[in-house]
């Protein structure tokens, strides 16, 4: 009787969390997955299948800078790569950043030579 609305109200709402309070953190544990985790697990697997692919002959590219062919494959772990006449170098597969194989030009050159040419036309 003597309850003001004010304090009434305030007793209705001090309730606990929901039901489905967790659906907002299973929301973002998916979104983090799509978007975060598996990009990286394809393109890991994507560079160990081209570091398992390496064989003689193919020019590669270390996380060095450094560009060479290979000139012999010593064991599972390590590569002999020549980056200049008589100049052999053993080089870690897993320094290995990028594989060029025989006659493949990148992709970017073509489209530069490409642009400088329609700038002079």
């Amino acid at each position: 009787m003597f309850i003001t609305a004010a304090y009434a109200a305030g007793e209705t709402a001090a309730q606990g969390p929901g039901p489905y309070w967790w659906v907002p953190y299973v929301a973002i544990l998916v979104i983090m997955y799509f978007l975060i985790l598996r990009p990286q697990l394809n393109r890991a697997k994507e560079q160990k299948a081209m570091i398992g692919g390496i064989k003689r002959g193919d020019t590669v590219v270390t996380e060095g800078g450094l560009i060479g062919k290979v000139t012999k494959v010593t064991s599972d772990t390590e590569l002999q790569v020549e980056l200049g006449e008589g100049l052999r170098v053993r080089v870690l597969r897993a320094k290995i950043l990028e594989v060029r194989t025989k006659g493949e030009v990148r992709a970017a050159n073509d489209d530069d030579k490409s642009a400088s040419s329609s700038k002079s036309s």
